[in-house]
């Protein structure tokens, strides 16, 4: 038989599921997946219902490809809100089936075969996989413990000497928790401008900040929302977290088409419901 995809070579399945299994099999406690231990509001649960059972044949279809109506105005306002800028739900917002598809989206759009996109490490384990299925190579450039701040030298060789396409920056950061400052977000994006690299975030934690620390967006930063496609969900540990969107500006919002081209719109039913619930942010 034919060999199958050498790209899938490149990485092996989520480890972090793979930890799980172990951990199932041994009753250790389980640090690699986080398993709510609660209900989702009641309010929610309350509200899907009522929608699943409304006779309106619209909740029982397919949504529009990049995301409903009310569920693009509802993620509008709230980034409005959190961002202190205008936020256009018809040409700056894109809904997916979560925020990993969200980030896929991102790599696919602003990504070619051959380029390369730089990655902080350690780091979520999708990005690396992300950027290899689409043909890309990764660039890994540390963050250094106990504090995992990066070394700036270091970080402007990968972009000096790679010309990268793009950085992946998640931001709070998944595995370390790093919250990048104000101060460090303006040098990466300098670096951005200089070598002409757009940054896909994700920031999934966005609220999950505790002071002193202060979540600050990278799109907010001057010059950065022509370059910056950020990726964010409603739930990071359950499964509401389907309705995740990439929020980005006009130009890089040819993004809409690859979600159409992978996977199939988030459903109606819980759009609707999500969509009445931003509040809850």
């Amino acid at each position: 038989m034919k060999e199958l995809s050498n790209r899938t070579a490149r990485f092996t399945d989520s480890v972090i599921r793979r930890m799980t299994r172990i951990s199932n099999k041994y009753d250790a406690v389980n640090l690699s997946q986080g398993f709510p231990d609660f209900d989702p509001p009641a309010q929610l649960l309350n509200s899907l219902s009522t929608i699943a059972a409304d006779p309106k044949p619209l909740y029982h279809q397919y949504s529009i490809t990049w995301g409903s109506q009310a569920m693009r105005e509802a993620l509008a306002a709230k980034q409005e809100h959190f961002m202190g800028m205008p936020i256009n739900p018809n040409e700056n917002i894109v809904v997916t089936c979560g925020s990993t598809e969200a980030m896929m989206a991102a790599m696919m759009t602003v990504t070619n075969p051959g380029d390369k996109v730089v990655i902080f490490s350690p780091f979520y384990e999708n990005y690396g996989a992300d950027t290899i299925l689409s043909g890309a190579e990764p660039i890994y450039v540390p963050l250094n413990p106990p504090t995992f701040d990066f070394d700036r030298e270091v970080l402007e060789a990968a972009f000096r000497d790679n010309e990268p396409k793009a950085i992946v920056l998640r931001n709070p950061s998944n595995p370390c928790g790093k919250v990048f400052t104000r101060e460090e977000l303006t040098f990466i994006a300098d670096l951005c401008k200089k070598y002409d690299a757009y940054c896909i975030t994700d920031e999934v934690y966005e609220h999950i900040v505790y002071a002193p620390h202060e979540h600050v967006y990278m799109a907010t930063l001057p010059g950065m929302f022509d370059r910056t496609i950020s990726c964010s969900s409603l739930s990071a540990r359950t499964v509401w977290r389907q309705p995740a969107c990439i929020c980005t500006t006009s130009p890089t919002c040819t993004g809409r088409s690859t979600p159409s081209t992978t996977v199939r719109p988030v459903p109606e039913i819980t759009t609707h419901t999500s969509s009445r619930f931003m509040w809850l942010w």
